[in-house]
């Protein structure tokens, strides 16, 4: 994969913090929806190679659940929010507020709680963002994924070319009370995206 465009220091910088803000304010409005308050931490950001996603969730063969939107419009990418199966249980009960091993399956209402958390943090984080550059884009309706770790990843890759090599990581524990559960927020843009990107910051 050729990585032409550098996924360089500024740019890292913008999407980190358009991100942390996105994410919180999804946890805020997801609060809002379901009755009681949910927080989250400061999410801690890093750049990651692509091929490096499954390792850091387990394994190619760890079964987890892809929360998967594509951005359209004058950018393109990919957001996902990747969860080990067993987190996404403990997330479920959180987001609902559940008693801890509540949930022992993904229902269409638990997949769709899931659903809903990705679908406000990549709209929250898109929001900011075009703003930002002067840009016109747009989530996809959120799609749930049950699978192994491989083969989500293998569903990404093949659904656009380009893609950059490197993908930002954001890393964020959801909170009620002294409950906590990880989850793994990635943002994937392909390469005209991070052109765009930095000839907007230039122009700054």
């Amino acid at each position: 994969m050729d990585d032409t465009v550098p996924f360089d220091r500024d740019l890292f910088e913008l999407l980190k913090s358009i991100a942390s803000e996105g994410i919180k304010n999804a946890a805020r409005g997801f609060s809002g929806m379901v009755g009681h308050k949910i927080e989250v931490s400061n999410p801690v950001a890093s750049l990651v190679p692509l091929l490096q996603i499954a390792q850091m969730v387990g394994g190619p063969e760890n079964e987890a659940v892809g929360i998967y939107l594509r951005i359209e419009g004058d950018l393109l990418g990919q957001i996902m929010m990747i969860i080990p199966y067993h987190k996404a249980l403990e997330l479920v009960d959180l987001l609902m507020d559940l008693p801890d091993g509540t949930t022992q399956h993904l229902g269409s209402m638990e997949r769709s709680a899931l659903g809903e958390l990705g679908n406000m943090c990549g709209a929250f984080f898109l929001n900011s963002l075009a703003k930002m550059v002067g840009a016109n884009f747009r989530p996809t309706p959120p799609a749930v994924m049950v699978d192994m770790v491989g083969a989500i990843l293998d569903i990404i890759i093949a659904t656009t070319g380009g893609l950059s090599e490197h993908v930002l990581l954001m890393q964020a524990n959801f909170m009620e009370g002294l409950r906590s559960v990880e989850a793994d927020f990635w943002v994937i843009p392909d390469l005209k995206t991070l052109e765009l990107l930095l000839k907007k910051m230039n122009e700054a």
